[in-house]
Formats: structure tokens, sequence, C-alpha cells
């Protein structure tokens, strides 16, 4: 009887569209295909038979038909790249009984001829619109947008959606997340989708400082104000930032000496450098990040309550990696694609065994561990699949798997350039904080850089 039931979908689903110009592609609840018209599959090159059944993502290049089937919201006009070209798609969720049972996805286009005067119109004014964006980057030093957060998770759209309601206005926010889950471009995001944009982003990593030079950091000083003071003095990151967003990064690692000047700042809008005589005016919005839980801090009286509440006006908790696990073939296949064109070194994607262990895996470091992990991966392949035998040594189940021939003295050396490479990334290549991190002398850390060619 089901089978009936399905022959029957499939006819009517051919009588609609089996003729029609436009590609159309059909999603079960699942995003599993269950229906591509023959100019669809004429034109990507592919069997009906073949991908009917198969997930969404590994039929059509930059898909979004299973994001609508989970969102349950439709999406009109958007711009989709497929095979080098630009089509105009749309995608609308189809639903019974309350329920999204699935999605329609259509590809607009008329003929070749006019579809290539269009395409090339496209690809001019993107063209064109990326240059104004580098333009922007070099002012103002930021450097993502909310395009680039790439994701298929519900908590994620909505913390995307949240953003875009309070970007536009000069409410304080503070990021919550594990480190590596991309506070950062969310930060970014923020500026660029707020009323300062055309002004400066300043990022400030509160960890990475020296504690006997924050205060000169943030707020800058005078000439003459302590030995070795720089002639004609030097403007602080509150400076910087006038006009524009500060971006307080890991700001649980704040001193406490230095939380009550940043508090005052924030209250009475002006800032007093090392040295100076008379305090400055400054206006700034601030964007905070931390990974550690302040709550707690504040009540082991490591964090200023007051300074807390001030900076989360705007909260937002970005889930780790292991908690959005349809999150890690969308970014996987994003992040390939982004580490072959920075290296050049052609690579299609992975193996069935090395999906199902990204899969299984709980990528402690998360975004930030999954590209260095294909990036690795990338360098290490001699195929256009990344397979097991490619990924770095501590993703095997059992442990350090070696080459053969390969020395005790080689494995401790490549391990040892991992732990130096991640703590570098992750403390954005301050040595100092890498090396207080790996529980090291600073002199030994530049020894094994130096060493590694890091």
């Amino acid at each position: 009887m089901l089978s009936l039931l399905e022959d029957y979908r499939n006819n009517v689903l051919e009588t609609l569209f089996g003729n029609v110009e436009h590609c159309i592609v059909v999603v079960d609840p699942e995003g599993k295909v269950s229906y591509m018209n023959e100019s669809y599959c004429r034109f990507l090159t592919v069997d009906q038979e073949v991908i009917t059944g198969q997930h969404v993502t590994d039929v059509i290049e930059n898909t979004r038909m299973h994001i609508v089937v989970e969102t349950g919201k439709e999406e009109m006009a958007d711009l989709q790249q497929i095979r080098g070209d630009y089509m105009v798609a749309h995608r609308i969720p189809l639903w019974e009984d309350g329920e999204v049972i699935g999605a329609l996805g259509m590809v607009l286009f008329r003929d070749t001829d006019e579809w290539k005067i269009m395409n090339s119109h496209i690809k001019d004014l993107l063209l064109e619109l990326e240059t104004y964006r580098s333009q922007m980057q070099q002012q103002n030093g930021a450097k993502y947008s909310l395009h680039d957060i790439i994701t298929s998770s519900p908590e994620v759209l909505q913390l995307k959606e949240k953003i875009r309601k309070t970007a536009h206005s000069d409410v304080s926010v503070l990021l919550r997340g594990e480190s590596g889950t991309g506070k950062e471009l969310f930060a970014h995001s923020i500026h660029h989708l707020s009323e300062r944009s055309t002004k400066p982003f300043v990022k400030v990593n509160c960890a990475a400082i020296p504690e006997h030079l924050i205060e000169a950091e943030l707020f800058g000083y005078q000439e003459g104000a302590f030995t070795g003071a720089k002639k004609g003095g030097k403007p602080g990151k509150f400076q910087l930032a006038h006009g524009g967003t500060l971006f307080l990064d890991e700001i649980g690692d704040m001193p406490l000496h230095a939380q009550v000047k940043i508090l005052r700042a924030l209250q009475e809008g002006e800032v007093e450098a090392v040295g100076a005589v008379h305090p400055q005016e400054v206006d700034v919005r601030i964007v905070a990040a931390t990974n550690q839980s302040l709550e707690s801090m504040i009540k082991e009286q490591r964090f200023r309550e007051d300074l807390f509440y001030r900076i989360n006006v705007v909260q937002i908790d970005i889930p780790p990696l292991r908690e959005r696990k349809n999150d890690i073939k969308i970014l996987s296949k994003y992040l390939l694609q982004k580490v072959g064109d920075r290296t050049g070194k052609r690579v299609q994607g992975f193996s069935q065994a090395v999906d199902n262990l990204f899969q299984k895996y709980r990528w402690p470091g998360n975004v930030r561990e999954l590209e260095n992990v294909i990036e690795s991966s990338v360098h290490m392949t001699d195929n256009e699949t990344i397979d097991f035998r490619d990924l770095p040594h501590h993703l095997h189940p059992d442990g350090p798997v070696t080459s053969e021939g390969q020395s005790l003295k080689e494995i401790v050396e490549q391990t040892e350039k991992r732990a130096v490479l991640k703590a570098l990334e992750e403390t954005d290549g301050d040595k100092s904080a890498a090396a207080k991190q790996l529980g090291i002398g600073k002199s030994s850390l530049y020894e094994k850089v130096k060493k590694y060619d890091l």
C-alpha cells in the first residue's frame, strides 16, 4: 500500500513539474531527495533514480533545502552558486496538520543566453560588493559578517536572528561559549550590522595583556608617564574605538583594578590615560566574550558584579559543536573548500569512515579544532578524498597510529608540534599566553617555535 502511495505521489509530481524548464526538487522531513525533475537532473548531470533517497547536501551544491525543512521558514529569491554560476532559488516548506513534511525548491532560469547575461551581471555586482567590503575591513578592522557563520542548527539560526534584532542598538552584548565556538565571528557580525559599522572595530584579548600594562593598553598614556613611554604618548584601545565597537575577548581574565576603570568608562563615558591630568570623552559600544562562568567568579570576588550587569544586557550563548551534530557535515564541506582554496590543493570530500568518525568525536576544540584537523588532513592526503589514515593521530580511536618505521622521537615531536600550534592559535599568536597555557617558559616556547618553523 505504501509503495502505491509513493508511486502515486511521484506520478503527480512528474505531471506537475516533469516538463517545466525550471529546476525542481522536493525533499522529505530528513532532507533527503524525494523528487527531482528532468531539467534539474540534466543540469546537474545526475541520474534521477540514483539520487532519490540521498541527502540533498550530497546532491546539490550550496543547498539550503534541509535548513528550510528544519526551520519551516521559506526563502525566496535567494542567490545560490552551482558549478560556478549564480542561480536564483525559491525554497518553500511543505506543511501538513501543522507539521513540516518536506520542502520544495525551484531554481529559476529561462534560456541559456539570457541566464549567461544575468549571471555575468550578478558576478560583477558581487565582485564590486567584495571590493567595498575589503575597503571597509581595512578601515574598521572587522573581517567577518553574519554570512560567515555557517550553520543549519536551529539554535544557532535563532542566535543569528537575535543578533539581527539587537545589532542596530548600542546595548552591550556578552558572548558566552567554549573556546573555538566562533565568539569572534559573532562579535564582528554585531559590528557589521550596527549603526557603527563605518567606525572602528577594536579587539582586546584580555588574557594576552600583562597585568602591569593593561591600563596603558586600554586607556593609553601621556608622554613621560613612565620610563620608556613613547614620545607623544599613545592612545588606548578605548580611544581607538571611539565611535565604534570595542570587543573585550576573554573578559574573565581582566584584573580587578582594570575592571573598576572599565566600569567607570562605561558609566561616565570617559577614560583617563596614564599620566593624564584630565579625562577624555569616549563613545564605544562594548561586546564582551568569555568561556568562563562569570557568576562563579563573582562569588569568588574575582569579577565585579556591577560590571557583569553592565556588559550583560544581551546575552548570546553559543552551543558547542558536539551539541549541533548537523553542523559538522556542513562545516566540514565548507572548511574543506576554504582550505583547498587557500592551499591550492584539490581535495573533493571525505570517506564514509571519516564522516562517521567526525560525527562520533566530541570536538573539545569545537569549530577551530575541526578546521585544524581538516587543514592537517588536506596536507597529509595524496588523494582527492580524505581517508582515515590522513587524519591527525589524536582522532584515531585506538590512540596514536604511527607509520611503519616511525621512531618514538618522531611521534613525540609530532604531538609536541600540534600542541604548540594549537596553543598559539587559541591565544591568537600571543607567545606569553601560549607558554602559560602549555605550562612552559617563554624561552622554551620560542625554541619550539623555531624548531618546528611555526
